[in-house]
């Protein structure tokens, strides 16, 4: 599997890389310059130290594993603003960064502009995929999946109905097994881990 990732990951050519240190190991992340604002905000919530003391705080094997500000305090935050804000990202969409295993995207609620939360993201677990699941997909979102898309599918899997839904702006590049081991922690109903999952981030800098 983990040879299978080495063949589709997209290189070291891009500008920025990041170091998580988590409670079950390290693992490094590349950011795709072709996703300018998610990768700029990310970098941003180092210095301001928006995930300071975070948590891996929704995990569903096989589908992701979530960190960083939960989708109902993020809720009940913007709720209780006088003002009614709901700051988001807009989200960016490119071919090459799609919801294979190991990819880092943005979460988010149900807006319509599909814009992004600014300090929650995820990490990818998915799960196999199939040619006709694929084909499913293409009449159902309207969209078309390039060669090297479904190349990558068909071989490592990820969570392809997630396309075009949510902005992917990076993926793991060592350490996966960190992230896959993280997905398998016993969680309760809500799919919180039933022991906490830290993480730390910062600017791989050589």
């Amino acid at each position: 599997f983990l040879l299978c990732l080495s063949v589709v990951f997209v290189g070291k050519s891009q500008t920025h890389r990041l170091l998580f240190q988590t409670d079950y190991g390290d693992f490094k992340v590349l950011l795709y310059d072709y996703t300018p604002q998610h990768r700029d905000l990310i970098l941003k919530s180092i210095h301001t130290k928006v995930y300071r003391d975070a948590l891996f705080n929704r995990i569903i094997s096989d589908f992701v594993v979530q960190g960083g500000e939960h989708d109902i305090d993020i809720e009940k935050r913007e709720a209780a603003d006088p003002a009614k804000q709901k700051p988001r990202l807009a989200p960016e969409f490119d071919d090459r960064a799609f919801h294979k295993v190991g990819a880092l995207g943005a979460g988010r609620d149900g807006n319509p502009e599909k814009a992004s939360f600014l300090n929650q993201i995820y990490f990818v677990v998915g799960k196999k995929i199939t040619a006709s699941e694929l084909d499913i997909l293409e009449l159902k979102k309207s969209i078309k999946y390039t060669a090297a898309q479904r190349s990558t599918y068909l071989k490592i899997g990820g969570q392809p109905r997630l396309d075009h839904d949510f902005t992917v702006f990076g993926e793991i590049y060592e350490g996966l097994d960190v992230i896959l081991k993280i997905s398998k922690v016993k969680t309760d109903s809500q799919d919180y881990p039933l022991q906490q999952v830290r993480f730390e981030l910062s600017e791989i800098k050589d």
